[in-house]
């Protein structure tokens, strides 16, 4: 059974970093594009940022240049370094994959205070 558990979440001020994790078990990790997503309050819910199983990333405009995607193969685990975070990042960060069907990890709450 696919799980994806995130972590690294919290309360930041603007300017500050993050790092996100994303513990991916029972799947064949090194074969899987990954995704970031993200939902605000009220908003519906977007993509962040994409890995494919061969490392190539891209970005929403919206955080293109402030944050990075990563993965550790090794360890199965989706990385996402954010930094100069801004209160319009606020929202709660899911980790994303399609193996076989859709899965969702149950998201880790990210607030960016002024």
């Amino acid at each position: 059974q696919v799980q994806l558990v995130e972590s690294g979440g919290g309360l930041v001020q603007s300017g500050e970093s993050l790092r996100l994790s994303c513990a991916a078990r029972g799947m064949n990790f090194r074969i899987a594009a990954m995704d970031w997503y993200r939902q605000a309050p009220g908003k519906e819910r977007e993509l962040v940022a994409r890995i494919s199983s061969e490392g190539r990333a891209n970005y929403s405009d919206s955080v293109q240049g402030r944050f990075t995607v990563s993965r550790d193969n090794i360890r199965r685990t989706l990385y996402l370094q954010m930094n100069n975070l801004e209160p319009e990042d606020t929202a709660v960060y899911y980790c994303h994959t399609y193996y076989r069907r859709e899965f969702w990890g149950p998201g880790t709450q990210v607030t960016v205070s002024s």
